[in-house]
């Protein structure tokens, strides 16, 4: 048996277990590092826990809802966007044998209620004042909720079923003053088929469906996540995805089982600012936020001039080439070598363009992790050649997350890897990826007739998703079942690819949504990213002007055009886009148009600009 079996073979029944593990281990480590909003204009203020301070603060909130009256596998909603508390509150949560019902901050009151009163979740912990009134605004409708916790007090009335988080705890310090051994007995008696959590899928049509993970499953997770060893005691790192998605929460996990520090900080608008203050070794991200990096470099390249934005053109070249280049030598002779010409040019892009990136994500970056939607090959392969190499992952809510991930050095780019010691794949007749192993949900919460129609009596998995194994085991995720076009001329085409191809291609663009199922011809819907095309509009006789008027000026849909031509030399003819429009604004959470881990909702994109996909196709016979 091999050193990573027997580490997940031999794991404890709860990730609460790993917790105490972990405290007792190394008391005095660091454990999270988390800002303190400045009052004035300066940069923030970073405070520090180590994992004897965290624990204080987790089994303090563990007793004070044991003290409320929650009980073991009883659902506790938390509604917050990432940050420290968010943590510390879910690991009290499991410590009190409860389990976790996750709720999204931007989701609207009546879809807050329906997964609270679906989850018969207990207590409520709010992030804010804002939080709090959809709760309020819909108690009439929520019979099991007894109280909510709110953790910024600011603005927030108290009540007898309204707490603020320092209550709680002093409640459950109180409690543990007279009951010490009280967590330890609570964690001592968490099975290993425990709910652990509930996270509520943002599904694209109809209600969100509940998916329930038990313990082992975070369990299994964290030991398989070490036994990668892409991680180690002495990386940094930065949290700033949504927790209550599973690959944030995933990702807290396998800390716990490594021992590392992670910096949390949940505001998005504060990346680009704090990665030199934090300076990670790692961080994971959506495929969206290296795009928007990538965007901005061309778009700043380009804002500097001709002569700038070609040696960037140039570089962004070199770098392919020369991650191409050194992923295949490596392939196939264990080293990534490059010939001695590429290696010289690299030198001097390295010197012009890399190391400023390098130095924007901190300067200390070993890898990225990315998952939740496919990245666009090229530029993967833009940044792998930059040094800031993204091992691309694979995973739903249903497998708890982290299903692939590429083995570091050997990473692939185009690809998601190779399976977590501990789960096993095979790929349909119909090229369906079916999973199985101890990353799997228990199933969809009070919904026996939707978990039977993905999960098989023996254990597989329908991912719905399609994909193909190399022959040494790295997977390539081709698209969504659901998602495959099949034109009227019955070619099939995998819209996620021609729509990557465009983002690498196209540095203004947002997304874009490729259309064309029972047609005769492909067309798309794009959306602008604003910052990157308000830049071009000051060199093109449009400053000044709103993103919805750049965006309708001949002048922009010309430049667009040149791209989606560009994009067309590289596709199959029946691949290529004959028309497309530009919209008006750029999707977003609030419209219900991408999910809050930044997925496109197709069906909602496509009934909300019908008229425009109308408009394209009016009157065509266009082959």
């Amino acid at each position: 048996m091999s050193d990573a079996q027997t580490l997940i073979e031999n794991r404890p029944p709860s990730v609460a277990g790993l917790f105490l593990e972990r405290v007792a281990a190394t008391p005095d480590a660091e454990a999270y590092r988390y800002p303190v909003p400045s009052s004035g204009q300066g940069p923030d203020d970073w405070k520090s826990l180590n994992w004897a301070k965290a624990a204080e603060r987790v089994y303090a909130i563990a007793a004070g809802l044991i003290e409320l009256g929650v009980r073991p596998e009883q659902r506790v909603a938390l509604a917050a966007g990432t940050r420290i508390e968010w943590i510390l509150a879910d690991l009290g949560i499991m410590c009190a044998g409860a389990a976790t019902t996750t709720v999204y901050p931007q989701t609207n009151a009546e879809e807050s209620a329906y997964i609270l009163s679906d989850s018969e979740s207990r207590v409520l912990i709010a992030e804010n004042a804002e939080q709090l009134a959809k709760a309020k605004e819909k108690r009439a409708e929520l019979p099991e909720l007894t109280h909510v916790v709110v953790i910024d007090a600011a603005g927030v009335e108290t009540a007898d079923w309204i707490l603020t988080l320092d209550e709680l705890e002093k409640r459950g310090a109180a409690r543990l003053e007279k009951d010490p051994d009280l967590i330890k007995e609570r964690v001592g008696a968490i099975t290993k088929d425990q709910l652990a959590t509930l996270i509520y899928t943002s599904g694209t049509t109809g209600r969100p469906k509940g998916v329930r993970l038990p313990h082992d499953n975070w369990s299994y997770m964290a030991k398989a996540i070490a036994a990668t060893g892409l991680v180690s005691t002495e990386d940094v790192q930065y949290l700033w995805l949504p927790l209550a998605h599973v690959f944030g929460k995933v990702l807290t996990s396998g800390q716990i089982e490594v021992g590392h520090v992670t910096a949390v900080d949940g505001r998005v608008d504060k990346i680009i600012e704090n990665l030199p203050v934090v300076q990670p070794t790692y961080m994971a991200a959506v495929p969206r936020i290296f795009e928007k990096v990538y965007n901005g470099v061309a778009a700043k390249a380009r804002a500097g001039g001709g002569a700038k934005y070609k040696i960037f053109q140039w570089a962004a070249e070199v770098a392919r080439d020369h991650a191409k280049v050194s992923q295949d030598n490596f392939r196939r002779t264990g080293t990534a070598s490059v010939p001695f010409g590429l290696g010289a040019k690299h030198k001097v892009a390295d010197a012009l363009v890399f190391a400023k990136i390098r130095e924007a994500f901190g300067g200390n970056l070993r890898a990225c992790v990315s998952g939740s939607a496919a990245l666009a090959p090229e530029i993967g392969y833009f940044f792998s050649g930059a040094g800031i190499h993204i091992l691309e992952g694979y995973g739903l809510t249903e497998s708890s997350a982290a299903s692939f991930v590429n083995p570091g050095e050997a990473y692939r780019t185009g690809t998601v890897g190779k399976p977590l010691p501990g789960t096993e794949v095979r790929i349909a007749d119909d090229g369906e990826i079916l999973l199985r192993g101890p990353g799997i949900m228990e199933g969809y919460h009070k919904l026996p007739e939707k978990t039977a129609e993905v999960l098989e009596p023996d254990g597989w998995f329908h991912t719905g998703d399609i994909g193909e194994l190399s022959p040494d085991g790295y997977l390539r995720i081709t698209d969504r079942k659901k998602d495959l076009i099949k034109t009227s001329g019955g070619k099939y085409i995998a819209p996620a690819e021609v729509e990557g191809q465009f983002k690498a291609v196209c540095p203004y663009v947002s997304n874009i949504l490729v259309h064309g199922a029972d047609r005769n011809f492909c067309t798309a819907l794009i959306a602008l990213d604003e910052v990157a095309i308000t830049g071009w509009a000051k060199d093109n006789g449009l400053e000044g002007k709103s993103y919805a008027e750049i965006v309708a000026a001949p002048v922009t849909v010309e430049m667009v055009d040149g791209y989606v031509k560009q994009l067309n030399e590289g596709l199959q003819r029946w691949q290529t886009i004959k028309k497309f429009r530009l919209l008006p604004r750029d999707l977003d959470v609030e419209h219900g148009e991408i999910t809050p881990s930044l997925k496109l909702k197709r069906p909602v994109v496509e009934r909300e600009y019908k008229h425009l996909i109308e408009e394209m196709y009016d009157g065509s016979r266009e082959a």
